[in-house]
Formats: structure tokens, C-alpha cells, sequence
């Protein structure tokens, strides 16, 4: 896991992935759709015959244990595209999208992207590495969970929001996303409880800060050693 630089390189959404021809093809069969904070734009069960692509605000992906226990997953921001979408064969979304803040989308319907993929081999390509990747995703992100106790899914944690939403600070890496103490227990299955005892740790060991909600790292390298950091690439360390 790396820290970045500054958030505006690790920002650039699906550009990434596609080049810009297949974007604008892509881009062609998207229509609009606006939601407020706080409506979810699918949930579990619903048919998954769609993507969506974030021109403006703020997504969460969410899971729902047995228990009822809601599990953060992603945090996407504008340039993201997210979603399940199995082309040509019929599926069911396995998670829930939630807007964080009031968000203009754009739609993309199975049907319409189907016609995409048979017309444009390279496009097909494209689309492959990225469904790919948020395979990938995904995996590191359940690893994060099981193999290396409650601290260690917590500094990775930290890590890929710096890596999201990091800003340079001097030596340091500012988090600039409010998030609280309740949210980051749901993004690791843990308790408000134990993540504050968790930071508090962290705290007196100088490996972060507190400010006006915010947080700030102070000692990246503290946090590799306790998740065993990989060094994923950035496409995958990240919200």
C-alpha cells in the first residue's frame, strides 16, 4: 500500500482504464439521474443490470452480515463507475449503494453496453481489466478483514482513505473526509469502542492526529508493519 501524493493523482476514476475514445463511447449511452444524500440507488436483491459512472458527489457501497450489522465497503467519488453488471447473462446486485451527498449520475443499462462490447473488441478489453480490478478490489479488501486482526484491517483502512482523499501536509498525509469513529467500525466489522481504543493506541505511538474531525498520519511506515503491507498499486489501495 502506498501513500500517494496528492489526492488529484489517484482521482481519475475509470480514464484509468478506458482510453478516451471507448469513454466517449461509453459515455454516449449514459442518461442522467440525480440523487439526493441519502438515497440509494440500488440495494441488495435488486436485478443488477446497470452501471452507473459519478459526474458529481459521493457513493458508499454497503453489505448486510446475517446479523443485520451493515458493512461499509467503497467509498466512490466523482470519476468512479460501480456496479454488478454480468453481461449477457441475468444477475442480482450483492450489495447496497448509498449517496453521501447529493450526486448526478450516469446511467448505463446492460442492454445498451451489450451492443458496446460486441461492436468494439477493445472496448470489450477495457472493460475486462477493469471488472477485473474490482474483483481484485474486493478481495484485498476482505483480506484486510480476516488476516490480520482488527488493528490490521484499521491501518489499512487508513491508508487507502489517505490514498483517496490524502492531501500532503509537510512530512504528513491529511485525510480530508470526515469520517467518524461509528463509520470506520462499520468498514472493519469492529465496534465504535474498540476503534477508538485502536486510535488511541495509534496516538500515543505518534503514528496519527486528530483535528476538527479530521485525521492525519504522521508515521505511514507504523501502519505498513501492523497490516503487512503489499504494496498493492494505488488502482487498488484505495476506498
Amino acid at each position: 500500500m502506498k501513500i500517494c501524493e496528492a489526492k488529484a493523482k489517484t482521482s481519475k476514476g475509470i480514464m484509468k482504464f478506458f482510453s478516451e475514445e471507448n469513454f466517449e463511447r461509453l459515455r454516449s449511452i449514459m442518461y442522467m439521474k440525480r440523487a439526493e444524500k441519502g438515497d440509494f440507488l440500488f440495494r441488495e436483491g435488486d436485478t443488477a443490470d446497470k452501471l452507473y459512472y459519478i459526474i458529481q458527489g459521493g457513493v458508499r457501497i454497503t453489505k448486510l452480515s446475517e446479523s443485520g450489522k451493515s458493512f461499509i465497503l467503497y467509498l466512490h467519488q466523482a470519476g468512479d463507475l460501480f456496479g454488478q453488471m454480468d453481461p449477457f447473462q441475468n444477475s442480482l446486485q450483492s450489495f447496497s449503494s448509498e449517496a453521501t451527498e447529493n450526486c448526478e449520475v450516469g446511467v448505463i443499462q446492460r442492454k445498451d453496453l451489450e451492443v458496446l462490447l460486441w461492436q468494439h473488441g477493445d472496448l470489450a478489453i477495457e472493460f475486462m481489466k477493469w471488472m477485473g480490478l474490482m474483483h481484485r478490489m474486493t478481495e484485498t479488501k476482505f483480506r484486510d478483514l480476516m488476516m490480520y486482526g482488527k488493528p490490521g484491517a484499521l491501518c489499512s483502512l487508513l491508508i487507502r482513505l489517505s490514498n483517496s482523499y490524502g492531501v500532503p501536509k509537510g512530512n504528513h498525509i491529511q485525510i480530508n473526509y470526515k469520517i467518524n469513529n461509528s463509520e470506520m467500525a462499520d468498514m472493519i466489522g469492529s465496534t465504535r469502542e474498540s476503534v477508538n481504543r485502536m486510535l488511541s493506541d495509534m496516538k500515543k505511538e505518534d503514528a496519527v492526529e486528530f483535528h476538527n474531525g479530521q485525521i492525519t498520519i504522521k508515521n505511514v511506515s507504523y501502519l505498513r508493519d501492523i497490516c503487512h503491507c503489499e504494496n498493492c498499486p494505488l488502482e487498488i489501495c484505495r476506498m
